[in-house]
């Protein structure tokens, strides 16, 4: 059964729940609720496990927070022998407009910390990422408060889509592959 592990990107406690930061936790929970599956605390991660289609999904959510995603993102993967090219990382990004996401099998961490701290730790880039656009609309010096804030009321409708279409992401990930998946979502405006 081939396996894949699922990272969702975020911080943990109330303070951060439902922030564009925590995008990341919000899409694997999604995920793990539509396939009947619950979390619980272990080593560095919440971790829900999901059998789908002949797929087993390990889909974490660290407990170290954002800066630190490395160490958990590495501890699971070797733990379930998870290949690189078999892990997602979902992450909010600054650089993509709300009405974007985008699928790449490697690149740079765009100046994402938590992105930054997995690189460090991988010695690498190239590990497949999706990215969750979150726009930039923020006056200057304002760039945490906007990223650690909770979404606008008018934002909801299109982020909960966009979750959707996430979960979808992850699944076809799975069983068709990254480039097919790519090709799917990379160009698609929500």
């Amino acid at each position: 059964m081939a396996k894949f592990l699922i990272i969702g990107l975020g911080n943990i406690g109330d303070d951060y729940a439902n922030t564009r930061h925590n995008i990341g936790f919000d899409i694997v929970h999604a995920f793990v609720t539509k396939h009947g599956a619950s979390f619980k605390i272990d080593r560095l991660a919440y971790i829900a496990e999901v059998k789908w289609k002949g797929k087993q999904f390990v889909c974490i959510c660290p407990t170290t927070f954002m800066n630190l995603s490395g160490r958990a993102f590495k501890y699971w993967q070797d733990k379930e022998k998870v290949p690189v090219e078999n892990t997602l990382t979902i992450v909010d990004d600054l650089a993509l407009s709300l009405d974007k996401i985008r699928l790449r099998p490697g690149g740079s961490d765009g100046g994402h910390n938590g992105l930054k701290d997995i690189q460090a730790i991988l010695g690498t880039d190239k590990y497949p990422k999706l990215r969750f656009g979150i726009g930039n609309n923020y006056p200057k010096g304002r760039q945490a408060d906007f990223v650690l804030g909770k979404w606008q009321k008018e934002e909801l409708a299109l982020v909960q889509l966009k979750i959707a279409k996430c979960v979808e992401v992850i699944e076809n990930f799975a069983t068709i592959g990254i480039e097919q998946t790519m090709n799917g979502v990379n160009n698609t405006s929500f």
